[in-house]
């Protein structure tokens, strides 16, 4: 059995439904980079722990609470980057949908000190 990349079981670790498990594995300058120009009062740049927190409330409240993320994988590059898949859903102008997105996340010393959300906004599946 293959061992697990240490920065993919840094990432095992955050729970973002659980704020507290969050500051165990974010540094205090993490810098949370955001751009989808379907949700551009979300663009922008996030700092430390609580402009990740903040990113993901103002997410939360956009979304009415049905925000989630679906991790489908996570590939380790090196010893800094980590590149997740995820297949997101959530409650927006009324529509459920499904966005697909990748996460790249630099992570040292056991923390993740930045991260690049892309969303792919122009394959979004709208269910119903």
């Amino acid at each position: 059995m293959e061992k697990q990349h240490p920065n993919i079981a840094v990432l095992s670790k955050m729970d973002l439904t659980n704020p507290d498990t969050l500051a165990e594995v974010i540094s205090e300058d993490m810098l949370w980079h955001y751009f989808n120009p379907e949700l551009p009062e979300l663009h922008g740049d996030y700092r430390g722990l609580k402009g990740f927190k903040d990113f993901f409330m103002k997410m939360g409240a956009l979304t009415q609470g049905k925000f989630k993320v679906n991790v489908q994988s996570a590939h380790a590059f090196g010893d800094e980057l980590v590149v997740t898949h995820s297949k997101n859903s959530m409650l927006l102008d009324m529509r459920e949908m499904v966005v697909d997105a990748v996460v790249v996340w630099r992570i040292l010393n056991d923390k993740i000190v930045e991260g690049w959300d892309i969303p792919s906004v122009n394959t979004v599946k709208v269910k119903g």
